[in-house]
Parts: structure tokens; sequence; C-alpha cells
């Protein structure tokens, strides 16, 4: 279409406003929604890092701003459908909830990232998880809940190889 269209027409329709873009066809992403994307992916990951440096400060005020990156990241993380990434915010998020003594909001996020790492077969994100809801009905005074959740988390720590603390 392009190729029959000279330069007067081609001016007036982009003027219009018409469209003389070609209809993408399923499973291509034009180049405009591949950069936004791309751009979208270096922003979550901007947030995320940012996000990190201030939790690693270790300070209730430095937690309160890595929530504040971390929950600007994770809309993004989602929009580009990068799973693995917004089940690891959703982790984060939960943990420093959980340090910050909002046992309900961490738990809120904990089940967030629990079916994500098991849709995607993360074993070791899917025991982190366990283990950190266990951690919190722990503190939460309900036992045996804890248990039930600390009893899923151990096989798969084993299936993964990891020992720390069992």
């Amino acid at each position: 279409m392009l190729k029959s269209l000279n330069l007067a027409t081609l001016l007036l329709l982009l003027a219009s406003g018409v469209s003389i873009l070609p209809i993408s066809q399923p499973g291509i992403v034009p180049p405009v929604q591949a950069q936004t994307n791309e751009t979208k992916k270096a922003e979550a990951e901007r947030l995320f890092n940012e996000g990190m440096q201030l939790f690693q400060q270790g300070t209730a005020e430095s937690y309160q701003q890595a929530i504040t990156k971390w929950e600007q990241a994770l809309p993004l993380w989602r929009n580009v459908g990068d799973k693995a990434q917004e089940a690891l915010i959703n982790l984060a998020l939960g943990t420093v909830y959980n340090l910050l003594g909002f046992k309900p909001k961490a738990l809120e996020y904990y089940n967030q990232a629990l079916p994500i790492y098991q849709a995607l077969k993360d074993r070791s994100g899917e025991a982190t998880t366990l283990n950190n809801i266990g951690a919190v009905y722990d503190a939460l005074g309900e036992k045996q809940k804890a248990l039930d959740y600390y009893q899923q988390a151990l096989p798969l720590r084993r299936a993964v190889g990891d020992n720390r603390r069992l």
C-alpha cells in the first residue's frame, strides 16, 4: 500500500490521522509495542534494583521506600507478562511487610506469589514462599497452620537441595 502512495497523499493521510500501517498478525509484536515493552521492562528492573538497594539498608524508613519502588514495579512486570519477576516482587513485598510487622499484608503478597511459583513449577520459589507463610503464622501464634506450611515446604526444599535450617 505504501509503495502506491505519492508523498502528498501520504502527508494528507498522516495529517488526517488515518492509519497506514499494516494490521499486525497474531504472534508478531509491532516494533512500537516491542519498544514499549522493553521500556517498561527497563523501568521495572530499575525500580526493582532501587528497591533492593533500599531494602539492604535495613531501616524501617528504607523498607518503606523499598515498598514504594516494588509496588511501582509490580504492575510493570505484570504488563510485560514476566511471571517470574511478578512472583519475586510479591515475595519481596511479603518479606518487607513481614519485617515491618504487617503480617496480614505480608500474607497477602505471599499468597499472590505462591500460585505463580506453582504455575511456573519453580519449586525453590514455592518452598521459600510456603516457608515464609509458615513463619508469619508462627509469629501470629497459629502454630498448627504454621506447621502445615512448613510441612509443605520441607519436601520441596529437599528436592531442590536447599538445606538451610532443615
